[in-house]
């Protein structure tokens, strides 16, 4: 099952292993039992340290159970065969089962050790072996039960246990059931999982923002653009601080990245890692998982602007860099969520030579829309353009170059009302023609939805300047209207959402707020009392 390169991989890594414990199979005479008892046997076979026992009465047939031989009871168990993007999670279950430390920040460890409940926790975590958002929600859960014995964690491979996934009708993965009711759907980290658990927590780290000094620079926003800003920010030697509601941010949701210059592939999972991992070489003080609730400027020149968070914690700053970036406008069909990455798309210019060769449709006739169409019909074999008005809305000049490609179908006065698919990806399209109100099935491969973006920036309120999009009005050098404010990347007025673009955005925003904060007087030579109290911690 293993060839002997990665063999030997696992067996290095299963140097790491300091305590004995065992593997634990409920096992049939299926394929399945076949293949996940000849897994163990190899697993088994590496480490001197793991046992391995087949007289496991687990209700799920094939599964396994990780169990300690001394210390602290726990509960893990695997009705899969962790092979494809999980065999990452099964060697970190192992080493985390025998003791070696998890690379997790030591207050996230104690704040898991520290939950209670009135009963034990039973999740089931469904998932499938090629889904590339699953593995961190299978490593959070599992970390979870491998610390607390009050988690009582199963992951469960859709594939393998197909019935029970039809039966209680998961359509996507991860999906998260606790106490058998859902709990959590898609991407998630670990704090953001524990935070859903602690009731606490969001009280506890309000107080935690609360109490930290002023900075010179702080980012709100954790893309490319924030990432960028931070680190161009910490490199001028000034107080940096970057705060985000989820690091990495859109970026995370996109399969694979072929056009970031001096980069030729990564996906956005790895190239959001990278990110982290730069922003953490410098002197940034790096705040994940809270969401701003609003911005009230200084009150004078030189004076701080305060950030609020929707759990209540203030944070001051000479400078600020709004980075929140924007999210995909949805057409909240059936489907479209379910074959998210699997078919259904949102960035041509990324994602468009994935579908070389392919049939796909575009749903937007705006400037977009038929931007995109023209786009992917240099690369794939056939675009079917869906309008809902009766009018393609885009300029006459893109209208008629559309009109002028061979491979391009344009339904106006169409209403989609489900994407459709087979086998975990997009096999088609149904819409409706609104004239005859008749619905029609397009097979496709592919949809890629251009009905615009939506920035994130409802929290600003009438603060800063926007347009009637909700684009934070900047200039060239990403100036606000208010000033000490700046603007980068998705949530902003400059043309092109592209990632090479925003990272761009977050340098220079960086070096305007830099060009700022030495042109302001700074606040008054009395230390504020939030200072003085950081200053004698």
């Amino acid at each position: 099952m293993l060839d002997q390169d990665l063999q030997d991989q696992l067996a290095a890594y299963l140097e790491r292993v300091k305590e004995p414990f065992e593997l634990v199979a409920t096992l049939g005479d299926d394929a399945g039992s076949q293949e996940m008892r000849e897994l163990l046997e190899t697993v088994a076979k590496l480490c001197d340290k793991i046992t391995l026992r087949t007289d496991g009465n687990d209700a799920r047939t094939p599964s396994f159970a990780l169990q300690r031989k001394s210390g602290a009871p726990m509960k893990l168990r695997f009705a899969a065969i962790p092979l494809g993007h999980e065999f990452t999670s099964l060697v970190l279950a192992l080493l985390w089962t025998g003791g070696h430390p998890p690379k997790v920040e030591e207050d996230t460890i104690t704040q898991i050790k520290a939950l209670q409940f009135d009963q034990p926790q039973k999740f089931d975590v469904f998932m499938s072996l090629s889904c590339h958002n699953c593995p961190d929600v299978v490593q959070a859960l599992s970390l979870m039960a491998i610390n607390n014995p009050a988690f009582d964690v199963t992951i469960i491979d859709g594939g393998l246990n197909q019935k029970e996934v039809e039966d209680k009708g998961i359509m996507a993965v991860p999906a998260v059931h606790l106490q058998g009711e859902m709990f959590h759907s898609g991407r998630a980290s670990l704090e953001e999982l524990v935070a859903k658990l602690d009731t606490g927590a969001a009280k506890r780290e309000a107080a935690k923002l609360s109490a930290r000094a002023p900075y010179e620079v702080l980012i709100l926003g954790g893309g490319p653009a924030g990432a960028a800003a931070a680190v161009y920010a910490a490199r001028k030697g000034i107080r940096t601080g970057l705060l985000a509601e989820r690091f990495g941010g859109q970026v995370n949701d996109t399969m694979a990245i072929e056009n970031y210059i001096g980069v030729p592939e990564t996906d956005g999972p790895k190239y959001a890692a990278a990110l982290e991992q730069h922003v953490k070489t410098y002197d940034v003080d790096f705040m994940n998982g809270h969401r701003a609730a609003s911005v009230i400027p200084a009150h004078e020149e030189g004076g701080y602007i305060t950030l609020k968070t929707d759990a209540g914690g203030t944070l001051q700053t000479r400078s600020l860099i709004i980075a929140t970036g924007a999210r995909w406008r949805n057409i909240n069909v059936p489907g479209e969520q379910e074959y998210k990455n699997k078919g259904v798309a949102y960035c041509p210019h990324c994602d468009g030579p994935l579908f070389k060769g392919k049939d796909v449709a575009v749903i937007g006739g705006g400037n977009s829309g038929v931007e995109a169409a023209i786009d992917l019909a240099g690369l794939v074999k056939h675009v079917t353009v869906f309008e809902f008005m009766p009018e393609m809305k885009a300029d006459a000049v893109l209208i008629h170059k559309l009109k002028s490609l061979p491979n391009v179908t344009i339904h106006t006065n169409s209403q989609t009302l489900e994407i459709t698919g087979a086998d975990g990806k997009v096999n088609g399209l149904k819409y409706k023609d609104r004239a005859t109100n008749e619905e029609h099935t397009v097979p496709l491969e592919g949809v890629f939805i251009q009905i615009g973006l939506v920035p994130n920036t409802e929290f600003l309120g009438t603060t800063i300047e926007r347009t009637k999009f909700g684009e934070i009005m900047v200039d060239a050098k990403n100036h606000t209207n208010v000033a000490g404010i700046f603007g980068a990347g998705d949530c902003t007025t400059v043309p092109y959402k592209q990632i090479v673009i925003a990272a761009s955005e977050g340098a220079k925003a960086a070096l305007s707020a830099f060009d700022h904060l030495i042109r302001t007087p700074a606040p008054a030579a009395q230390a504020t009392e939030r200072e003085q109290e950081a200053v004698a911690a």
